[in-house]
């Protein structure tokens, strides 16, 4: 049995803190597995090559909207090979470089295994038994696939295998309503793919402001069918072609969906069962999460839960954050809460997304339908948005009326994702104030301008509902 100073299940968000600790402690050894390549979901199957496709995408959309500016455009070909082919040979480099650099050091065991407890600080990798006093489980996730009839005898894509595509569909389904789904759909759209999505809310975009969600499926209807409140029960294959028999949940009624090929993009779920936490003494969420506290501690102490593994937030960043304060509590032994009262997220289709904290409804339910203020302002009602030709996009801002505090904001529309950073920002400053935003200079004409003029047009969630949005 091999004994180690903390063993991190895991090579994503984890491996942050192994520099400090080694710098701290020259002589620590850690136990690094990963039953997958290295980097975690985020560099493999994740965000960061999805965001090298979902460029291309973008360039395609901005170039057949130049046609509509006086700038006369044709894209005459997409090499879909050479863009997986880029993608992938990029996101290899950044694996094998961190392989490279777990393999190497002196501190580290590097086991490309599956982990599994055996007792409480006791861990099975292949043929090999260890221990450690310190674990951290940062173990991630995996895609959900709903039990639809006939699904594994037709075959699909998922999040995790559409990357080693190397032929474009001439058609795809994809099934769920979600940020996957809007973001494959755009790639695939732009590459030139005939895109169905089909999901069971009654909402594209549930996650999102109802406004939000509505602006986004009637944009994206330009460039695929978004099908909603349909529940997918049966996939056939006939003649060459994939089909999927979708439920109304409404009315009951069914429709038939034919393509090339299924995507399966409804989110995903906890992996833990191949870990067997209870063995260790670690309890899981009814959903089958581990569960932490407030500090990221599990069940058992000293075994720490951050990242997708513990469900809460499935973004890097987060991930990200939640490891400097699990190194907080566990290396350093504070006592630091994680804070998620200004959680962001950004969709990246065309136009982009993005979120941070409170929705209108959550901020009314909390504080009172009185206390609330909305802010909305559009894009084109900008210099910078005229310039550019853009319609209907909008900035929405939430704000405690009483203290002037910024409890959310949500933006759809180009550079979203980019725009919301100033928000975030201000809400994590001490006072969390709006005042700060809507008095700060921002430079004239940019686009910058839309956000300071969202918080400079706060009125109560009535006037908003029956002046602003409407009109």
């Amino acid at each position: 049995m091999k004994d180690y100073d903390l063993i991190i299940i895991g090579s994503g968000s984890a491996t942050n803190l192994i520099d400090p600790l080694i710098q701290s402690n020259p002589k620590i050894k850690i136990a690094v597995i990963d039953k997958d390549e290295p980097g975690g979901i985020c560099l493999t199957r994740g965000c960061i090559p999805s965001k090298i496709l979902l460029y291309l995408a973008e360039l395609v959309r901005l170039i057949e909207e130049a046609n509509e500016l006086g700038v006369e455009t044709e894209i005459k070909k997409i090499d879909f090979l050479k863009i997986m082919e880029r993608m992938r040979s990029l996101i290899d480099k950044d694996i094998e470089s961190i392989r490279t650099g777990l393999s190497s050091s002196e501190n580290i065991d590097y086991y490309h295994d599956i982990a599994e407890f055996v007792s409480p600080y006791t861990m099975k990798v292949g043929k090999e038994t260890i221990k450690s006093v310190m674990i951290f489980l940062t173990l991630g996730s995996r895609v959900i696939i709903p039990d639809i009839k006939g699904l594994d005898q037709v075959g699909y894509l998922t999040s995790d295998s559409a990357f080693k595509l190397t032929k474009l569909p001439k058609s795809i389904a994809i099934v769920g309503g979600g940020y996957i789904a809007a973001e494959f759909g755009h790639f695939f759209s732009a590459m030139g793919s005939d895109v169905t999505i089909v999901g069971r809310n009654s909402h594209f975009l549930p996650d999102e402001e109802p406004e939000i969600s509505d602006l986004a499926k009637k944009v994206f209807q330009r460039y695929m069918k978004i099908i909603t409140d349909h529940e997918v029960i049966e996939a056939k294959a006939t003649s060459g072609v994939k089909q999927l028999i979708a439920r109304n949940r409404e009315n009951g009624k069914t429709i038939q969906v034919d393509a090339e090929e299924i995507m399966i993009a409804c989110g995903r779920g906890p992996l833990t069962d191949i870990l067997h936490p209870e063995r260790g003494g670690v309890k899981t969420t009814k959903d089958g999460w581990i569960h932490v506290d407030d500090y990221l501690q599990t069940s058992q102490p000293n075994v720490w839960a951050f990242g997708d593994a513990q469900g809460r937030y499935l973004f890097r960043h987060m991930a990200n954050y939640e490891s400097e304060i699990a190194y907080l509590n566990a290396v350093l032994k504070r006592k630091v809460k994680v804070d998620y009262h200004a959680v962001p997220h950004a969709v990246f289709t065309y136009p982009e997304i993005a979120s941070v904290g409170m929705r209108e409804k959550d901020a009314v339910q909390k504080i009172g339908k009185e206390k609330v203020l909305v802010g909305f302002y559009l894009y084109e009602n900008t210099a910078k948005g005229e310039a550019m030709n853009v319609k209907d996009y909008f900035v929405k801002v939430i704000v405690n009326g009483s203290n002037n505090e910024i409890l959310g904001a949500h933006l759809i529309g180009p550079q979203a994702s980019v725009l919301i950073q100033e928000i975030i920002n201000v809400m994590y400053a001490p006072s969390r104030s709006a005042e700060i935003i809507d008095e700060a200079i921002h430079i004239h004409p940019a686009m910058n301008e839309v956000v300071q003029r969202a918080f400079g047009s706060l009125v109560p969630v009535e006037h908003y509902h029956e002046h602003v949005h409407r009109s």
